[in-house]
């Protein structure tokens, strides 16, 4: 019956087209890859690699301009259109479309829902959360020593007071929640979809079927793609750059300053040369594939985490985390629409400390939704591969709600944590941040608890094994890609994309650091956002034509023909149903 449903799928709402994804790939050294995306994409990244090496010192000041400008002056469309995801997203869940299920009627579970979930929150953001969930809230909660760490500007707060402490954790709640997930979800369904339900390459081109048809398999689709390449790879660097200096500061922190052993150096040359070391343990875990490497390392990640989440609750303040967690989820909602529409426009010019307010929201939720949408095609790429057989409904309330929950608990133990230790009088972690930069929050953090030292080594642990599954998953999605949207590319291949992030990390590290990354991500995710905007009506058509077929008298019929009839073939074209829905794009009409 699974067979024969599975035939129903392909024969009313397959597109007719001779296309296959990596039909015309040039197979050649072990590679199979794309004619058109794969060679521009790669010259267009060593000529990237080259300007930000031959540039030196200037590259910073370069990209520093480029980051103002864009930060000033898309702000609010980035902020626009992170909301209207939101709202098409939880359309699609609880309108009639939810029950619609992705990989067709009869399709099944690949994967767990532990599995899944381990997988998808790895993928996610695992190594920024553990570069920010006490560096943000120690940064928005202010301090008197440090003129540079400003309460956010949507709430009236003094700096280093309880009240501060609120808007702290309800500002990184933001930063990290519903809006983010929402992001990914939103991409991941769009590639599930129009792969498992019409067959499409899994590449972004595909969704824009309804709009393209055959075209997309032209200019208009390589654009597509190539966009989607550039930002896949600069928002994957922008997270395995933030992971590989808090691994060096983490490393430095913990072997000199709590255990006393080695002094660890810290700088640009420390951090490429643990790059390299980590980009190689990725590459092996890339080769093993799907299963038997990000998965495994994806559920390891998951246990570790766990691991940290327990020991901080135990024996940290375990009350002050369950209840900042409690008033910062309850402030956080109460406050959404206003932190969701702030822009920082009106009084922009206002000084908070060494910031405007304008410089602020650039510095911070800009980035941050920049950053996000950068980002997207990798996590949502990789949410899509490995979503078959769940519901409409199911992926969107799994993909925006579940993780987004987990990260308001780890925040609130970690952020909440280091929010007691400055209200209680001990100090000691935004002066440190203050002075020592982001990286070293988590370790300060950890020094003022029992075991710092080991759990220190347990993050620093943890980081590593996030950056080596982001990389893993990166490389997957970027060798769909470049290969046609095969789900199925070469080992060697995979390899070489592992090790081309890593490259691209480490340039922009020697090109400008921090701010060069920053860069990166909002400059790519810019075009990128203004394809996301259009893939919210690409699968709502993809949808509503699915949804009028599964509905129709027509499909009823033929179902239950197959379920008397075990022997008809249903690719068959005998009746008039298939070629009055089959062909053209998802826009042509069912009747």
């Amino acid at each position: 019956m699974d067979g024969l449903s599975n035939g129903l799928q392909v024969d009313l709402l397959h597109p007719e087209t001779d296309r296959e994804p990596g039909d015309t790939n040039i197979e050649k050294w072990g590679f199979d890859v794309h004619p058109v995306v794969f060679p521009i994409s790669l010259v267009i990244i060593v000529a990237f690699l080259v300007v930000t090496t031959i540039l030196g010192n200037q590259a910073s000041e370069v990209y520093s301009t480029i980051f103002t400008f864009i930060t000033g002056n898309f702000g609010w469309f980035y902020i626009l259109a992170v909301n209207l995801f939101i709202a098409v997203l939880l359309y699609f869940a609880f309108s009639k479309y939810g029950k619609i299920r992705i990989g067709g009627v009869e399709a099944e579970k690949e994967f767990s829902d532990f599995a899944w979930m381990a997988m998808l929150f790895s993928a996610g953001m695992g190594i920024g959360l553990m570069f920010f969930s006490v560096a943000e809230p120690m940064w928005h909660f202010g301090s008197s020593a440090s003129s540079s760490m400003v309460v956010p500007p949507a709430f009236n707060a003094k700096g280093g007071t309880s009240e501060a402490a609120v808007v702290a954790i309800v500002q990184t709640f933001f930063h990290w929640g519903f809006h983010p997930w929402a992001i990914y979800a939103l991409v991941g369904l769009g590639l599930a979809f129009f792969s498992f339900n019409r067959g499409l390459p899994l590449t972004f081109r595909s969704i824009f079927w309804p709009l393209l048809g055959e075209r997309i398999y032209g200019w208009p689709g390589h654009i597509v793609d190539l966009i989607t390449v550039f930002a896949t790879l600069f928002g994957l660097s922008t997270s395995l750059g933030l992971g590989v200096a808090q691994i060096n500061t983490g490393l430095s922190y913990v072997g000199g300053n709590i255990l006393g052993i080695v002094n660890v150096p810290t700088g640009t040359i420390p951090q490429i040369i643990l790059i390299a070391a980590i980009t190689a343990i990725a590459t092996a875990s890339v080769a093993a594939g799907l299963d038997n490497g990000i998965k495994r390392l994806s559920t390891i990640n998951i246990y570790l985490m766990f691991a940290m989440l327990a020991f901080l609750i135990i024996v940290g303040p375990t009350l002050y985390i369950f209840g900042s967690f409690t008033q910062g989820f309850g402030t956080y909602l109460g406050n959404f629409f206003k932190l969701s529409f702030f822009t920082g426009t009106i009084g922009g010019g206002t000084k908070l400390g060494s910031y405007t307010v304008k410089e602020w929201m650039g510095n911070w939720t800009i980035f941050y939704w920049g950053w996000w949408i950068a980002w997207s095609p990798f996590v949502g790429m990789f949410i899509a591969r490995i979503s078959k057989g769940r519901t409409i409904r199911e992926f969107v309330l799994g993909v925006l709600f579940l993780p987004a929950l987990f990260s308001f608990l780890w925040l609130a133990t970690f952020g909440g944590s280091a929010l007691w230790v400055e209200l209680v009088g001990s100090s000691g972690i935004a002066s440190a941040v203050a002075n020592q930069g982001q990286t070293v929050a988590m370790f300060a953090l950890l020094k003022q608890f029992p075991l710092g030292g080991v759990s220190g080594l347990l993050a620093t642990l943890l980081v590593i094994t996030f950056f080596v599954t982001s990389s893993d998953s990166g490389s997957l999605v970027v060798d769909h890609l470049t290969s046609g949207g095969k789900h199925d590319v070469s080992k060697i291949q995979r390899v070489f994309w592992a090790v081309t992030e890593g490259v691209v990390a480490a340039t922009l590290l020697v090109g400008g650091g921090l701010s060069a990354l920053q860069t990166a991500s909002i400059t790519t995710g810019l075009p990128f956002a203004v394809i996301l905007c259009l893939m919210c009506y690409t699968i709502y058509l993809g949808l509503k034509k699915e949804y009028e077929i599964l509905e129709s008298d027509q499909f009823a019929e033929r179902i239950e023909d197959i379920s008397t009839k075990e022997d008809v073939s249903v690719n068959t074209a005998s009746d008039g149903i298939v070629t009055s829905v089959k062909g053209g794009s998802d826009a042509d009409s069912t009747d």
